[in-house]
């Protein structure tokens, strides 16, 4: 990862030593040192940032919905199928009921 890649604040490890990120160019050792740390240098992050980890919203599924809607998607795929592929898609359909479990 890329110094312009890591928000001001977030540690991260440059060649042995932990910093923290602390303006465009530098960062600041764990012994309180400054460094200007090269565009160039690969850096590993430590860990992110409070609050940075995800800050997508989550998105909550009615369980009653996504049965609903699968079980139409199963039945227009039972009336399209051919007698030999039945017991291979109602198979399909038990194993993902159970992965819902």
């Amino acid at each position: 990862m890329k110094l312009q890649d890591i928000p001001v604040g977030a540690r991260f490890e440059y060649q042995g030593r932990v910093f923290v990120k602390t303006g465009p160019i530098t960062a600041t050792a764990e012994d309180g040192s400054q460094r200007i740390i090269p565009r160039y240098a690969d850096l590993r992050p430590i860990d992110p940032p409070p609050g940075e980890a995800d800050r997508r919203p989550r998105r909550r599924l009615d369980e009653t919905k996504v049965l609903n809607a699968f079980d139409a998607f199963y039945r227009t795929c039972l009336r399209t199928a051919d007698d030999f592929s039945r017991t291979e898609l109602e198979v399909a359909r038990q194993r993902f009921l159970a992965e819902l479990k």
